[in-house]
């Protein structure tokens, strides 16, 4: 409770959205848009920061101020107060939290701002046919915000001891009861834990000096290094040839047995 008024003091009108704004009251509406009457940039947004408490709040804009419209108004529940639209624009306002009374009221929006005990109400006012009775899109936007699981067993073994019934219970779930003659469909309810938000991480003195003594290093660069099979020879030239450096390709040495010397003379005299 500490945390969630903490959030409250630092909510303002223009920090509101479609979300936070159902874990305000009637009077903090108030409060809020006194705080911000002298705000140029609410003045100049003033119909978009209705649509938003409108998403939550019913509001209704009387014309006549008088002490009688005021006190129908409040016997239906609303809260009437005069603010300031503009620095010369005052207007009575009549302002009641939007009821979740029904499923069709269940909203992406409001989902996580209420309880599981809450949404057993709702449920079972509206329940006959059980879990999957409710539609589709009504079950997504539950199941945003809840874990939900479901049983069917006859009357007499959903209760058993040591069964499913005993441990959602222990671990903190609201369940709600759908009977269907003779066997009886539990619905239990849980509101999920909200999501841990990613921390930005900062990196340490000694992982930045490090990163400073990468950068000092010198790297070899080879990306202009040629491959070894890239590189030209050079032909030696003509001129340069001489007894000492050429080397014949033919062997004279030896060779195939059906070659001899003499074959070679009479090749030589023809």
């Amino acid at each position: 409770m500490a945390k969630e008024s903490e959030e409250l003091k630092t909510l303002t009108i223009k920090t509101l959205t479609k979300s936070s704004v159902w874990d305000i009251q009637e009077n903090d509406v108030f409060r809020l848009w006194e705080g911000a009457e002298k705000d140029a940039e609410v003045r100049e947004n003033v119909r978009h920061y209705q649509d938003i408490l409108r998403s939550a709040f019913m509001i209704e804009e009387l014309k006549d101020d008088s002490k009688v419209l005021r006190q129908k108004y409040e016997k239906q529940g609303y809260k009437v107060a005069q603010v300031k639209l503009d620095e010369n624009v005052k207007v009575t306002w009549a302002l009641k939290k939007r009821p979740i009374v029904r499923v069709t009221d269940l909203t992406y929006e409001n989902i996580r701002h209420i309880s599981a005990a809450k949404l057993v109400e709702v449920l079972d006012r509206n329940f006959g046919g059980g879990w999957d009775s409710l539609s589709q899109s009504i079950k997504d936007i539950i199941e945003s915000g809840f874990d939900i699981s479901t049983t069917t067993l006859p009357k007499d073994r959903l209760h058993k001891k040591g069964g499913m019934y005993e441990k959602k219970m222990a671990d903190g779930y609201d369940v709600l009861e759908v009977e269907k003659g003779t066997w009886v469909e539990a619905i239990f309810a849980k509101l999920k834990p909200e999501a841990e938000k990613p921390r930005m991480k900062f990196a340490s003195l000694r992982d930045m000096e490090n990163e400073d003594e990468d950068e000092d290093m010198e790297i070899e660069d080879t990306y202009n290094k040629p491959d070894e099979d890239d590189i030209e020879i050079e032909e030696p030239d003509d001129d340069d040839i001489n007894e000492d450096n050429y080397s014949t390709m033919m062997d004279l040495s030896g060779g195939d047995d059906d070659i001899t010397a003499d074959s070679l003379e009479d090749y030589a005299d023809e």
